[in-house]
């Protein structure tokens, strides 16, 4: 899957402008929150947030450090919507896990030569497991739990 490819599903998930409460990312459009939106210099009403502005920021401060295109193709959306959801550190915590090994959180060679000769589908599982374990143990499982379950379910079923 192409970056491209993935932004366009991740809106999918992300959906508009969102300014929920109980959410502790508080206003965000295409999933961006305000908080990285300012970081990278927009100074715009959320609500206006142009797409190809998302698009960007998705790109460098999500796929770029999540290592996406370095993952096996069926692996690649999976990474990069854990890494717009829950940060990157904790999405390659997931993988490592995944691969069974230590999970520092830095994507580097002992995470790189894992991979080597790992079933990608048996990744992709474990992977979803274990992000469904994350999830299950923060503090807003309460109230998002069910969005992010079916946030998996439907990631399953894209090809």
């Amino acid at each position: 899957m192409t970056f491209d490819d993935a932004f366009i599903a991740l809106i999918g998930n992300e959906g508009g402008y969102s300014n929920d409460p109980a959410d502790p990312g508080g206003e965000t459009m295409w999933g961006i929150t305000a908080r990285v939106a300012r970081d990278w210099g927009y100074t715009g009403d959320m609500r206006l947030l142009p797409q190809p502005t998302a698009k960007v920021i998705a790109h460098d401060k999500y796929w770029v450090p999540a290592h996406c295109d370095d993952l096996p193709e069926t692996m690649r959306f999976e990474a990069f919507d854990s890494a717009y959801n829950m940060g990157v550190h904790e999405a390659i915590v997931i993988i490592q896990r995944a691969l069974g090994v230590e999970a520092d959180g830095v994507f580097g060679a002992v995470t790189s030569a894992a991979m080597v000769g790992h079933p990608p589908e048996s990744l992709r599982r474990k992977f979803t497991a274990e992000r469904l374990r994350f999830y299950t143990n923060v503090p807003g499982w309460e109230h998002d739990g069910r969005g992010w379950a079916n946030r998996i379910a439907d990631n399953l079923m894209k090809d």
